[in-house]
């Protein structure tokens, strides 16, 4: 039978490959069914990948001024591959705010 479901090990060498081709820096660790990203220097929160066990796609959720983890939409939160969300993370700014 076909596993359409990424793999978690696989998520967590994609997140490693991509900050390393990015220059270092970032860490994470995983939680409730979640991969928390956490700037290395600092400890502070950057981002939560959620797996939807659809595919490789991610529920994206960021570190509010509430002091917790909120998706980037309102209406039901961003799902994306998790190429698409790691390139998302790198270039937008609220991802950034508590570094």
């Amino acid at each position: 039978m076909y596993d359409r479901h990424m793999q978690h090990d696989e998520i967590a060498v994609r997140i490693e490959a991509f900050d390393d081709a990015n220059g270092g820096g970032v860490g994470f660790y995983k939680d409730k069914g979640a991969y928390h990203l956490y700037l290395l220097e600092t400890e502070a929160p950057i981002a939560r990948l959620k797996p939807t066990g659809n595919g490789n796609e991610v529920r994206l959720g960021y570190w509010s001024h509430r002091r917790k983890w909120e998706d980037v939409d309102d209406i039901g939160g961003v799902v994306i591959p998790l190429d698409e969300a790691l390139e998302f993370i790198a270039n937008e700014g609220i991802f950034w705010l508590w570094t």
